[in-house]
Parts: structure tokens; sequence; C-alpha cells
């Protein structure tokens, strides 16, 4: 899959990248990871805490997937609301997927400060906006959610964000304690700490065959060697796809820019992350070398030549749109780019369990909150394998009802 294009910043910021040797033998293992991004590498973690055997192989060097594109963002709240999740799946199971997620951001902050190299996780608050003045009413209904449930937020009208930005908008959503990091030192510091577990990592050793025989998987690369699993987790990010297409997950493609360093963000309050009601929405973060990530502009196309050939257009109106913004602030896109961007039409990340694929878990953590999701579903699939349950599994799993058996019983 041609995943992306453009110029990556995320690689530039580490100075010395891991480097891990191809699979040079026939071997076995416990549980086998087919893909070592961030899904991949918070896997390989996960089942380190339990003691497994793992194995993990990447087709490319780990981390220079969809990795590089991912711009971080690290949020609870995602770009289906509160209000229509639980439209779509009730109220206490939407309330304990946004616990998982917010719990996770926790977890993720106390696992950042103990790996080797430092992902600069840091938290921010968040500035969630109306685009349009109709969809402050939308919001008047999610802070409501939002607090009959505890968690941190308030709303913010158009005189109190004038106060505290350059810009008015009709209203807002304040969100306290997300936060943002770098990806690639996330995943490279991850899959560093799970080697020194004993976790085993390789890189340009693609899958190219497999079978299921006796209760494990016996899988083939592409250098004829033979891996046999107890267990394999397809994190292949959206080139699970691939092996496996399911009917809930859609994609499309995204955009976004890096800017020059900027020599003053006194401008941004507290360099809080920002977003917005419109969809498809626009997105703005800050990063530990003061620069400006935009992105944004999604559209609705699985090709990639068509994804490829409105990145320079795509580029200006990302930096145009952060002028509205900011207007003081001249900025030029360094590095930029479009890759494909995954999701679910119900709008929760998956796992999925497939007849034909005995003893697979497929980690999908598509949507906005990718990061998040996949640490969330990382755990799940851990302790599903560790110890034969999750309390927690029936959210995420393929077979979940979907929105439209609900309609069909009414």
């Amino acid at each position: 899959m041609d995943l992306q294009s453009g110029r990556f910043y995320w690689p530039t910021t580490l100075e010395q990248t891991p480097i891990y040797p191809p699979l040079s033998g026939d071997t076995s293992c416990d549980v086998l990871i087919v893909g070592g991004g961030i899904s991949g590498a918070l896997s390989a973690w996960a089942l380190a805490q339990h003691g497994a055997d793992v194995l993990v192989v990447d087709k490319r060097q780990p981390g220079s997937g969809s990795t590089t594109s991912n711009t971080g963002l690290i949020q609870y709240a995602g770009g289906k609301s509160f209000v229509k999740m639980v439209n779509t799946f009730g109220e206490e199971r939407t309330v304990r997927h946004l616990k998982l997620c917010e719990a996770a951001i926790h977890n993720m902050e106390a696992l950042s400060s103990e790996l080797p190299i430092n992902p600069d996780f840091t938290r921010r608050d968040s500035l969630y906006y109306a685009s349009y003045p109709e969809d402050v009413a939308k919001l008047e209904q999610e802070i409501t959610l939002l607090k009959k449930h505890g968690f941190q937020a308030i709303l913010l009208s158009e005189e109190h964000i004038a106060a505290q930005y350059p810009f008015r908008k009709p209203g807002a959503i304040y969100y306290y304690n997300d936060a943002d990091l770098n990806p690639v030192r996330f995943t490279a510091g991850l899959l560093e700490k799970a080697r020194s577990s004993g976790v085993r990592v390789h890189a340009n050793t693609e899958i190219t065959g497999k079978t299921f025989e006796h209760g494990k998987a016996v899988f083939y690369t592409q250098n004829r060697h033979r891996i046999e699993a107890r267990y394999v987790i397809f994190a292949a990010g959206y080139e699970n796809l691939e092996v496996k297409r399911d009917k809930n997950a859609v994609l499309s493609s995204t955009y976004a820019v890096v800017t020059q360093p900027i020599a003053d963000l006194s401008f941004w309050y507290k360099r809080t992350l920002i977003w917005e009601t419109a969809r498809p929405y626009m997105y703005m973060r800050t990063t530990a070398d003061n620069r400006v990530i935009i992105g944004g502009l999604d559209k609705d196309t699985e090709y990639a030549d068509v994804r490829d050939s409105k990145l320079l257009n795509n580029k200006d109106k990302l930096l145009g749109e952060f002028g509205k913004l900011f207007p003081d602030i001249p900025v030029k896109a360094e590095y930029y780019l479009a890759a494909f961007y995954g999701g679910t039409h119900d709008g929760l990340p998956m796992i999925g369990m497939y007849e034909e694929f005995p003893g697979c878990y497929f980690l999908m953590g598509y949507g906005d909150n990718g990061i998040v999701y996949s640490m969330v579903l990382a755990e799940i699939i851990g302790d599903m394998i560790a110890t034969g349950r999750s309390k927690n599994a029936d959210l995420y799993l393929q077979t979940r009802p979907k929105p439209f058996d609900k309609r069909r019983k009414g």
C-alpha cells in the first residue's frame, strides 16, 4: 500500500535511529506481531509485561510506515461527538470507552517517562471551537454529558475565546489535560524498552505466506524462513486491510504541514491543541522545537495518485487557514505530506477476530485518536492472550452490534 508521500518531519527528530536486523532463520514464539509501528510497539510492550516470548517483524524499518505521518495529538474525545456516540452505542458503553481513552493517556504519560528515548510527551489542553454559530447548541449538549460523567472540560463563550486567542469564534469546549507527543520517538523508545525485556525485533522481514495447523500459526517470510506462533497480532495499521478487509473500516486521505520554527509562541494560549466542529475539520498543535503542525482537509479517496495530486494545493490551504487564526505570524511549510487515514463507520476502533484466522487479532486503532486507541486495544489484546479474557473487549470486537442493527429492531 502506498501509505503516504511528501517531506516528513518526525524522522529528522531521531538523532540515532535504532537498527534492527532482518530475520535470518526459522524461529518460534508465543506471539508474533506483524508491524513495528505505534500499534505494534504498544502491543510488544503490553505483552512483555505479561512475560510472553514476543517476536516483532516489519517489512520496512520499524516506525517508518504511517507512524511518520501521525501528527501526535493525544486526546480522549474523537471526531464523533459524545452525543452521537451515545445515540449509537448507549451511554454506558460510550462512557466506558471514553474513560478507557482517558486512562490510556495517563498510562502513556507514565510510560513515556520510562522510555530510553524521550518521546516529548507534554500535557496540553484542547480548544474545540464552533466553526459556525449553529454549532454552539451541539457544544452545549456535549458539555452537559462531559460534566455529568466527570470529564474535565468547560464551555467558553465568544468573549472568553477572544480574551485568550487572537481570533473570535461563536463558542468552544475547552478540554483539560490532553497531550501531544512525537510518534516516531515514542515508537522507537517503546521498541527499545520492549527489546530490553526480551522482545525480538526484525526489520525488512515481510510476511508472504501463512498456514494454520495443530493449534498454531505458521508464517513464512520473503526469504522462506518459517515462524511458528501460538498467537498473532496484525498491527500493520491500514495495511491490515490488505490482509483482511472489514466492512466497518473506511479509508480516506488527509494532509498536514509542519512549519519552520517560530521564535515566539506566546500568542498561542498555553500552546493548546486546536480543532473545530466543521467536517472535515482542521487541527493545529505545536512541537518541542517550536514548529506548528497544521492538518486536515480530509478527502474521501483511497487512490494514492488522487490523494497526492492535491498535496501542493492543500499545503497552501492549510497555511491559509492558520493565517486566518493567527494573522500576525508568517509561516511557511518546511515539511508537508499526504497520507491515508483510516476510520470506522460507527466511530469506535476495532479488534478483529475472524474464523479464517484462528489465534489472530487484528489491531485496528482507526480514528482521530489513533495512538490512544492503539494503546487501549494493545492492553486489551495483551490481557486476552495472557489471561483469556478482558472485561472491555466487548466494546471493540468487530462483532459488536452496528448502528443499523438498532434501527432494524426499532
